[in-house]
């Protein structure tokens, strides 16, 4: 069964994050061995105070997944990209991809033009992710560095390219 029917048959279900998720989501993205952790706080603070913007994936009361993002100040129509974390046991199978159309679906995401990320060059996954979006919404993934290496503290990170795919067109 493809992602699109388990979440269609509420095998996995898609859901604005609470408060009460933001643990599970620290403890997904910690656990995951490929993403950069932040702070327990950052994640109870998107959970909260960003619950338009963000969206967890759940099979039962386990959360597999979760995106979360914010409206750039500058660009009122962008969505900024944040994070996207799957479990590992879940890659693969299309839920990244689910949650970023569940927040074009929204109601209050229909003024979203541009969807936009940062993503390090050795990030295969993430860039065909972020390729694969423009490709379904049938518009451009228009990618330039945004961060230097040489920005980041210690120099062990390598620099973030931003992905800005858009036009995209209205969504329903």
């Amino acid at each position: 069964m493809k992602t699109s029917e388990k979440i269609r048959s509420g095998q996995i279900s898609l859901r604005s994050p609470t408060e009460d998720d933001g643990a599970s989501m620290w403890r997904l993205a910690r656990d995951s061995g490929v993403l950069e952790i932040n702070s327990a706080y950052a994640y109870l603070m998107f959970a909260r105070f960003f619950q338009d913007t963000c969206v967890v994936a759940e099979i039962g009361e386990e959360i597999v997944g979760f995106v979360t993002g914010f409206y750039r100040p500058d660009q009122e129509d962008t969505l900024f990209i944040w994070q996207i974390g799957v479990h590992d046991a879940y890659r693969g199978m299309g839920i990244a991809k689910s949650m970023i159309q569940e927040l074009l679906r929204r109601g209050e995401s229909q003024s979203i033009r541009y969807l936009e990320a940062t993503v390090s060059p050795a990030n295969e996954a993430s860039s065909a992710l972020f390729k694969g979006v423009g490709k379904t919404y049938r518009t451009h993934c228009r990618i330039e560095e945004c961060f230097p290496a040489h920005l980041f503290p210690g120099g062990a990170h390598e620099a973030e390219w931003i992905y800005r795919i858009g036009p995209i067109p209205a969504h329903d």
